[in-house]
């Protein structure tokens, strides 16, 4: 599946296929670019989550092409451990700002 996830679409979704084949519904929850890293990140969350439910934050690397299109065969899984608490930190700020996670 292709999304523009530095688009403006609000409903910004993409499919990851697992290890066994199976294919689950993502959502985009934010993207952001590290200048220290020199990389693009994308914070996915399931799409099948109640309201009450606690959910799964997956972080990615991601590639995107020159029209900002990217598939799940364009996400990097993130390996490094400094590079992972830089997006951890990131991730806190934006849970911990109201303004910033809308609620």
């Amino acid at each position: 599946m292709s999304e523009k996830i530095n688009g403006q679409n609000s409903d910004q979704k993409i499919t990851l296929v697992d290890d066994q084949g199976n294919e689950e519904l993502f959502e985009v929850l934010f993207t952001f670019t590290s200048d220290d890293y020199n990389k693009s990140y994308v914070l996915l969350y399931p799409a099948a989550v109640g309201e009450d439910e606690d959910v799964e934050v997956q972080a990615f690397s991601y590639d995107a092409d020159e029209d900002g299109e990217v598939t799940s065969s364009d996400l990097h899984e993130i390996t490094d451990d400094d590079e992972w608490n830089m997006v951890q930190g990131v991730l806190n700020t934006f849970l911990s700002d109201d303004r910033l996670s809308g609620e």
